[in-house]
């Protein structure tokens, strides 16, 4: 399935294959391109300087890429604004002007007046630092924030005072994923910090977190361990204070486990610097969350017995699930995402705003807070996604949250519990022409029979030809695919073009056991999914093998890249971004050791069975024609090692019989998450042009 009878097969740069095999659980795992697994050996070196030759000279026959990248501009020029955190009377938010490189943090003061707290920009001028997580103090005068620094992802933390715009704390190293929870007084704040790498085994520098409380000021190597140690060392944990400051609640989930142990500590009966922890649930196969109201109930989120969720209320000094009530039962369909309370004086009576996602379309509902009982359904601009339902920490009779879908820009909008309206709040600063396109979610039937959902967007309402199409997914780590604003998507579709996103197994768009049902033993499920997605597509008319092409990053590179060793002959291009590949030894690098709950080990015979099984680099096979495929890395990205997709694309260069390209598109100084405007319209375009080269789009 090529595009041009004058289409020839690049020539690939030289890539020994070394005689390495290793006996695993009795099996023979051959790995010829260890090698390449070493980024700064000189043959790595070399070979990489020689696939981003092979990649130029490649790109300059896709032709459209200026297009692309003007579209894309325009298309993301609107910018972009985030729901409001409130302390008090000052508001904290992040707005994104259409050509601003990164967003900035502001704040509103309470008589209006407008100021940039945080520029990345004017920080780093160079485009390569990110903003990546803020916290105010329960009064607003302080700010905890944490910036990953010169294209790296790690983290540091500092406090601002908020009025003067100066740091008064930090920097403190070693933060990366760590919450901020302040104590009243805005002198003390725990937080979550890595212990000194010269403390732990090599190649375990990125684990042993340990919670910690700081007094603002001092030096954090005196701040003092509170919890973590003689725990798995690949615990993630959590910590917040209630608004009051009486209670502490501190969480501890084994890497991306959908799980959660979970403690509460009074801290008017215990010091903050050594609290007495209540175990709220230890060892239950069940994620849950809690916070204590200014009601004084505890309310509870889970998923314990309730794959959809529910919400259910207790009181703190007894937290544990024997004395919880549903507030919120289960839902037969539909999955519980947040909520907020309502409790203003000014209200008739105490209100509970409620969001549920059925399949992944959101829908918000008002009810009793004393009750549960429903009450009304908010009338939403469309079938998309709302996101960060928030009220006032002090309560109150208003709420403001996101929304978005396929044509609309993420605004945010405000629910006033008196009148039961809601109004635009904010808009995205800018304006863009969005066109035209139809969307519509359809069911389709995969390998085992169950029924699986997949939103397209294309340019009519319905298959009039077969047209370039882009099938996307990720299906993993109970990360849902909901609809919104894309200007890739957009783009791609006003050219003539379907964009296809599947809501795969693995993700949590049916709840928990839709999530379960697609990682460990399971996972061949999300291929299956995916596959099925294709079929349908090929056989509603939407497409032709020829004109199909797969995408996904992240887990989603993993998923392509099964799909790819799996079902070649159904696709003829294959983007794969900072991807999961070799499944034999992805716990040796990176953050691998803490996904071991989502896959499973190559440790376990059972669990490298289930790993053997789909293990794309393990799957290459020669004398086979696979589709043209573009992998995407990135230098700095510390989550998934680039050695993934080294290792898979000098494989699928030895072993392809065919003409199509297999190329690395490999990007220095940025990480696996948040980058700069220009480098997200740059990539985006490199990798619409070599799709729509490779899907016949003209």
């Amino acid at each position: 399935m090529v595009n041009s009878s004058e289409t020839r097969a690049p020539r690939y740069p030289d890539a020994p294959r070394d005689d390495v095999v290793d006996v695993l659980h009795g099996h023979a795992v051959a790995d010829p391109y260890r090698w390449l697994e070493d980024a700064q050996s000189p043959r790595t070196v070399q070979w990489s300087d020689e696939q981003a030759s092979l990649l130029a000279e490649q790109a300059s026959t896709w032709g459209d890429r200026d297009q692309w990248v003007q579209r894309l501009g325009e298309l993301l020029s609107a910018g972009g604004v985030s729901v409001p955190v409130w302390r008090g009377q000052r508001q904290f938010l992040m707005r994104r002007e259409g050509t601003q490189e990164h967003a900035v943090l502001l704040t509103i003061d309470a008589d209006g007046t407008e100021r940039v707290l945080i520029d990345p920009i004017a920080l780093d001028p160079s485009g390569l630092s990110t903003l990546d997580s803020w916290q105010p103090s329960k009064e607003g005068n302080l700010l905890a924030y944490q910036l990953s620094e010169g294209g790296t992802e790690e983290s540091v933390l500092r406090v601002m005072d908020v009025v003067s715009g100066n740091d008064v704390d930090g920097p403190i190293d070693r933060a990366r994923y760590s919450p901020v929870a302040w104590l009243p007084g805005e002198q003390r704040y725990y937080y979550v910090r890595r212990i000194a790498p010269d403390l732990v085994p090599e190649g375990e520098e990125q684990f042993h977190r340990r919670v910690y409380l700081h007094t603002v000021g001092t030096d954090p190597d005196t701040d003092i361990d509170i919890f973590g140690a003689g725990l798995v060392v690949t615990n993630y944990y959590g910590v917040s204070v209630s608004r009051d400051g009486r209670w502490l609640q501190m969480s501890a989930s084994e890497g991306t486990a959908p799980r959660n142990d979970l403690w509460i500590a009074d801290l008017t009966t215990s010091a903050p610097e050594s609290p007495s922890l209540s175990p709220v649930q230890v060892g239950v196969d069940a994620q849950t969350s809690m916070d204590v109201g200014l009601d004084g109930r505890l309310y509870v989120m889970t998923d314990l017995d309730a794959s959809r969720a529910r919400l259910a209320i207790g009181d703190p000094t007894h937290p544990q699930p024997e004395h919880w009530i549903d507030l919120i039962a289960e839902d037969d369909v539909a999955v519980l995402e947040d909520y907020a309370v309502l409790d203003g004086a000014e209200l008739e009576r105490p209100l509970l705003l409620v969001l549920h996602t059925r399949h992944a379309i959101s829908e918000l509902a008002v009810h009793d807070l004393a009750s549960g009982a429903r009450l009304n359904t908010v009338t939403l601009p469309g079938l998309g996604t709302v996101a960060g339902v928030r009220n006032r920490p002090e309560g109150g009779h208003e709420a403001w949250f996101g929304y978005t879908d396929n044509t609309t820009v993420s605004r945010i909008l405000r629910y006033d519990g008196r009148t039961g309206e809601v109004s635009l709040w904010a808009d995205a600063p800018g304006t863009v022409d969005v066109p035209h396109v139809y969307s519509r979610q359809v069911e389709y039937t995969s390998t085992d029979g169950t029924t699986v959902r997949m939103l397209i967007v294309s340019p009519t309402a319905d298959p009039d030809r077969p047209r370039p199409t882009i099938l996307y997914g990720y299906g993993g780590f109970g990360v849902p695919l909901t609809p919104g604003y894309s200007a890739t998507v957009l783009a791609w579709v006003e050219a003539g073009g379907v964009y296809v996103v599947a809501n795969l197994r693995g993700g949590s768009e049916e709840g928990e056991q839709w999530h379960r049902d697609g990682m460990l033993a399971t996972k061949q499920n999300v291929y299956d999914d995916f596959i099925a997605a294709a079929e349908r597509l090929i056989a509603d008319g939407w497409c032709t093998p020829s004109t199909l092409s797969i995408n996904g990053g992240s887990n989603g590179g993993l998923l392509v890249g099964a799909m790819m060793t799996q079902r070649p002959d159904l696709i003829n291009a294959v983007v794969c971004s900072a991807p999961l590949l070799d499944m034999v030894r992805y716990e040796k690098f990176g953050l691998g050791a803490t996904w071991n709950v989502e896959y499973g080990s190559a440790a376990i015979a059972e669990e490298f069975a289930w790993l053997w099984s789909y293990s794309p680099y393990h799957r290459v096979e020669s004398r086979t024609d696979y589709p043209a495929t573009l992998f995407t890395v990135f230098d700095g990205d510390s989550r998934v090692d680039p050695l993934h997709a080294r290792k898979m694309c000098a494989a699928l260069q030895h072993a392809t019989s065919g003409d199509r390209p297999i190329l690395l598109r490999a990007e220095g100084d940025v990480g696996h998450g948040a980058r700069s405007l220009s480098r997200t319209i740059g990539l985006s375009a490199d990798v619409l042009a070599f799709t729509a080269t490779w899907t016949g789009m003209r």
